[in-house]
């Protein structure tokens, strides 16, 4: 029998890719197909006093032009977003401090009474041509009244800060705390060492490959809306979403995902203006309309990532054992509450993978006029784990411990497991230690000092670090599979997944043709149309294989049983003498044998057969699986400083990842370099910077959001560890995010590694060459004096 699980299995999705055969949103083209153009704010805050749009109506080519209250007027309503972070039962759950849930915002596709971020959707226009609806846009008159803005988190919490939101007092939606205060002060009052850390970790955008798109229809004679987008939150939650604001039935909305969505990283996961008006405007102009972002939209509006502000400290004993965490944790969430799953996630796991008696974190959430930020890559659990891994380095350099050693003493043994940390979250198996050990073997961190003695003999600063992380990883619970076997023995799988480069053909074919014993050519994936999805919950929080391979292997499990019932018949035998392998039913004891294929056809073209077994074998499962999953890891991060210019270089990148079960090991492999290379470049260049007085965005084109580049990093050494999940009747765990998880305050902790005998003691993300070289400065100026 020929095993797929576990196989580096080629890609499917790489021929057309590589070949041009791609279908991207943009690629998607239908006659008399009008364009949209977004006019948006130029201004952080502003009431809307007037928006004039006869000129630009009455211009040549244009069909329609939308604002906010013309939306209201014609009966649509806010987009539901799914802000999440009380979901009791899998996220330790937020509320309010007099235990009063979080407000929450409406927003509206086009705003009606004021714009509450430079580059938010004011306005609409759908034309022949891009050109004419561009050009009717700047004849839009709009009579603004500025406001005071405010775009840094913590600033924006009280009174005095500019309200966003007349129903939101002080900015601050969220204002919670989990852990146990009294126990925390408690262990910090007999702590024989305590150790603080103050960052401000900055915001980041995911920059996909492939700018938003989306392209809208009206079938009038259907009553029927049809939308295709380029996201990942999943066609039937799309569905849901776009259907409210529209204020109509889900029956009433299709939504199909192109066959190819251009990268997402979280950012794509949640519902876009633009895709309401562009199904909106189809119905109003009676024509297909479509709307592509350019990449200044894309870097002005995108939904945002990270922004926390986080005052931590840390207790320990004389030996080094750790008693306590607290930690004041400020999410910087934008103008609109779409989603407070980064503070939640982020503010759960604030003790990692280490045994801490007792933690208290207060977790608030400020509403800034600056785009809404969403989960990116980990949803939090880097910002929890830089924060972790900074305060652990300067806890061993203040108190005299090695970085090492203060990590192993601290780690949760097999012995604790399952684990239960501060805040109620269980931690299920995992070998820690374990994977800490591989990574500082395969980094070759014993023979560290003799290359950095050899390092600072040509001039350079040479310094490494070690990190651990762990992950919470819930999303969206429900999934369901339609597995069918047709006459020619393809076997049709039906996922409600949504991806956006991870591979699902690959991977979720390998899952079929393993436990239906068929060749992996033979598996066909499908995704992405609420015709065919009937439910599913997309791809986010690492949970496409998670709940795909459950849902997947209960509809096959239905075949096999279905299969040995027609097989029986066809044989003339008891079911119980029919056994199943390699894609065919045989008689116990004979080479009496039927193949799926061959059985489905018997099934089809007979009619004796009992009524559940007549047609083409097909399994189906739909499915709720509560709960959380824990991949863990390590990494090692060796880099060089040059002390005159600031620049670094990587010199070496090692990490080792527990994603129990591997499916496909090259694809794993894959997401970890991509996740390193994002983790990487947030800690070294990317940011979205906002101008502090007057809230624009000053980082809206590749000039001035920078990215790494290909060669800015070295070769990857990228190991996995199995660990099968005893949380998972696979043994599976997520395998998308941990590259990026500990990779941001590794990097930072190698940096300060480097410098740490000029008496640097942390540098604030993103340490670019610039602020690098002026800590070296600082530094020693503070050694000369």
């Amino acid at each position: 029998m020929v095993k797929h699980i576990g196989e580096p299995a080629r890609r499917k999705e790489d021929e057309r890719l590589i070949t041009g055969q791609g279908q991207f949103a943009d690629d998607i083209t239908f006659p008399k197909l009008a364009q949209a153009y977004v006019l948006r704010s130029p201004h952080a805050h502003a009431a809307i006093r007037k928006i004039d749009t006869a000129a630009a109506r009455a211009m040549p080519g244009v069909l329609a032009v939308l604002t906010g209250a013309d939306l209201v007027e014609q009966g649509l309503k806010h987009i539901p977003h799914g802000t999440g972070g009380s979901k009791v039962g899998y996220d330790v759950p937020l509320r309010n401090l007099d235990g009063s849930e979080r407000l929450i915002t409406r927003q509206m596709p086009l705003p009606v009474d004021r714009a509450r971020y430079a580059g938010e959707a004011v306005a609409m226009v759908v034309a022949e041509t891009l050109l004419a609806a561009r050009d009717a846009a700047e004849a839009i008159e709009i009579d603004w009244d500025v406001l005071p803005a405010v775009v840094r988190g913590t600033q924006a919490i009280g009174t005095d800060a500019p309200a966003l939101w007349n129903e939101v007092p002080a900015n601050l939606p969220l204002d919670s705390e989990i852990g146990d205060k009294a126990a925390t002060d408690a262990a910090f009052a007999k702590a024989a060492h305590k150790v603080s850390f103050k960052s401000a970790i900055q915001r980041v955008t995911g920059v996909h490959m492939e700018p938003r798109a989306c392209i809208g229809e009206w079938d009038a004679k259907a009553n029927k809306y049809t939308l295709h987008a380029s996201h990942g939150i999943g066609v039937v939650q799309m569905r849901v979403d776009v259907a409210h604001a529209l204020n109509v039935a889900p029956e009433q909305v299709r939504v199909i995902a192109p066959g190819d969505v251009g990268g997402n990283f979280g950012t794509r996961n949640a519902t876009y203006p633009e895709f309401v008006l562009v199904a909106h405007a189809a119905r109003l102009v009676g024509r297909p309309v479509k709307y592509v972002a350019e990449r200044q939209d894309a870097l002005l509006s995108d939904f945002q990532g990270r922004d926390l502000d986080i005052d931590m400290e840390l207790a320990l004993d004389a030996k080094g054992n750790f008693l306590a965490v607290r930690s004041v944790n400020t999410g910087n969430i934008g103008a609109h509450t779409a989603s407070f799953v980064p503070l939640n996630k982020g503010s759960q796991l604030m003790t990692s993978l280490y045994r801490v008696p007792a933690a208290y974190v207060r977790a608030r959430a400020a509403l800034s006029n600056t785009p809404s930020t969403i989960p990116y890559r980990s949803a939090g659990r880097p910002e929890a784990m830089y924060a972790v891994e900074r305060i652990i380095d300067l806890a061993a350099r203040q108190c005299g411990f090695d970085r090492v050693e203060l990590r192993r003493r601290n780690l949760i043994p097999p012995s604790q497991q399952p684990y239960r940390n501060p805040f109620g979250v269980v931690y299920d198996n995992g070998d820690y230690l374990g994977v800490m050990r591989r990574a500082l073997e395969l980094a070759d961190w014993k023979g560290f000092e003799k290359r950095r003695r050899e390092a600072r003999k040509r001039g350079l600063y040479r310094g490494i670090a070690v990190a651990n992380y762990i992950e919470t990883t819930s999303g969206a619970p429900r999934e369901r599979a339609e597995v069918t076997i047709l006459e020619d023995g393809t076997v049709d799988v039906i996922i409600g997944t949504q991806a956006s480069g991870q591979g699902h053909e690959t991977s979720f074919s390998q899952v079929a043709a393993d436990w239906l014993g068929v060749p992996f050519e033979k598996v066909r994936v499908r995704s992405g149309d609420t015709d065919f999805v009937l439910a599913g919950g997309g791809s986010h929080s690492g949970r496409s294989m998670r709940h795909a391979s459950i849902v997947i292997g209960e509809s096959v499990k239905q075949i096999v049983e279905k299969a040995q019932r027609v097989a029986a018949i066809m044989f003339q035998a008891q079911a119980e003498d029919i056994e199943f392998a390699d894609g065919a039913c045989r008689v116990k004891g004979t080479d009496r044998t039927v193949t799926l294929a061959e059985m489905t056809a018997f099934a089809i073209q007979t009619t004796a057969l009992p009524e559940d077994l007549r047609g083409p074998l097909k399994g189906a499962c739909d499915r709720v699986t509560p709960g959380l999953a824990f991949p863990y890891g390590a990494a090692v991060c060796e880099l060089d400083v040059d002390p005159e210019t600031g620049s670094l270089s990587f010199v070496r990148y090692t990490s080792v990842d527990d994603v129990g079960v591997a499916v496909n090991p090259m694809i794993l492999h894959g997401q970890t370099h991509g996740g390193i290379a994002q983790g990487v470049g947030q800690a070294l260049m990317e940011q979205c910077w906002y101008d502090a007085k007057d809230g624009q965005n000053l980082s809206a084109s590749f000039m001035d959001y920078a990215m790494l580049r290909a060669s800015d990093l070295p070769s990857f050494t990228t190991d996995l560890s199995e660990v099968a999940a005893n949380s998972h009747p696979h043994g599976m765990r997520p395998g998308g995010e941990g590259g990026t998880t500990p990779a941001l305050g590794l990097t930072i902790n190698a940096i300060v590694d480097a410098l740490a005998d000029l008496g640097v003691a942390h540098i604030e993300m993103p340490a670019t060459p610039h602020k690098i070289w002026q800590a070296i400065q600082a530094a020693k100026q503070r050694q000369a004096s």
